[in-house]
């Protein structure tokens, strides 16, 4: 749940990047970002790996759907997800992106068991990590610390969430786009441009002036 937070996900950032780019048979990477939160022995890191099951998707996969329970959340060991809502006209509305080393998931419908609001989707191929609400459970009956665990990341999602609330009320166009630019770089090499001026609040045309502004003082 990075920038995004509580709208309603999950993300947590691994931060050694070069663990990521394996095969999600190997969960080192993780491994390591729970261990920055709580310790797990090597029992517990090998039922936790029990509890996973990988999953390899080609680009515009849709993995949530709004109206459909969601069952699992999704770990990104590489490439990238978003997710988004559409409104009446089909419009895209884009709540966050996830990259490698973050957790994802349509929190309301995960926590409550009600139908979803959001779709996620894969903007690239990617190598995922999926966790069921039911085996989620099962791992807090028998190793309680994974509780905080997913306690902690939630509550950064919320910081996240304010801070993205309170950027979009005080930052120029401008300035959340070169935010946007730096937190973001390989969303930039995969996702169209209207995918990434909905997630900034603003139309394709308002962004590519902007863009065009800042490639004539580089």
């Amino acid at each position: 749940m990075a920038d995004s937070g509580f709208e309603p996900l999950l993300q947590l950032t691994v931060t050694d990047s070069s663990m990521l780019r394996k095969h999600p048979k190997d969960i080192t990477s993780i491994i390591a970002g729970v261990q920055k939160y709580v310790k797990l022995a090597d029992e517990e890191s090998a039922l936790f790996n029990s509890f996973l099951e990988p999953k390899s998707v080609p680009r515009r996969t849709l993995l949530a759907k709004e109206g459909e329970i969601c069952r699992q959340s999704i770990f990104v060991v590489d490439g990238a997800l978003k997710s988004f809502t559409l409104d009446k006209e089909s419009n895209e509305h884009v709540i966050s992106f996830a990259l490698s080393g973050w957790w994802i998931a349509d929190m309301y419908s995960l926590i409550n068991q009600k139908p979803g609001m959001l779709r996620i989707e894969s903007l690239a191929d990617s190598e995922l990590l999926l966790l069921s609400k039911q085996n989620q459970e099962l791992l807090y009956e028998r190793v309680p610390k994974f509780e905080r665990f997913f306690r902690i990341i939630t509550e950064n999602a919320l910081v996240a969430s304010q801070q993205r609330i309170i950027n979009n009320l005080t930052l120029t166009a401008e300035e959340r786009y070169i935010n946007f630019m730096e937190k973001y770089p390989f969303v930039l090499t995969c996702a169209p441009l209207h995918t990434i001026a909905s997630y900034l609040g603003m139309t394709p045309e308002f962004l590519s002036k902007i863009r065009r502004r800042l490639a004539t003082r580089s």
